[in-house]
């Protein structure tokens, strides 16, 4: 079992920064991928960023740049750096944690006011 708790969400004005953080308990190996997902209103969950020790940190598209994805492994926790933020950033937030099945936090809300 692995509980995932979130925070660091909240309302910032485009252009502006927010950080993530994610703290994981239970059966953690830092082998595993920890990561972010997010969710639009009306669309389909997407991988934001993942990392793992002894792999290339994974970045989608849309983030490349903008967002850092970091882990501190002495305390189970992964961050989320988002800088430059933008309008379509607006989405619901969750940590994952990889193993033959996913396991997700209850997600934060952020929001980006043009």
């Amino acid at each position: 079992q692995v509980q995932l708790v979130e925070s660091g969400g909240g309302l910032v004005q485009a252009g502006g920064s927010l950080r993530l953080s994610c703290a994981a308990s239970g059966t953690v190996s830092r082998f595993n991928a920890m990561g972010w997902y997010r969710q639009a209103p009306g669309k389909q969950r997407e991988l934001v960023a993942t990392i793992a020790s002894g792999r290339p940190t994974n970045y989608a598209d849309f983030v490349k740049g903008r967002f850092t994805i970091s882990r501190d492994n002495a305390k189970n926790t992964v961050y989320l750096q988002m800088n430059r933020l933008k309008p379509e950033d607006t989405a619901v937030y969750y940590c994952s944690y990889q193993t033959g099945a996913i396991w997700w936090g209850q997600g934060t809300q952020v929001t980006v006011s043009s």
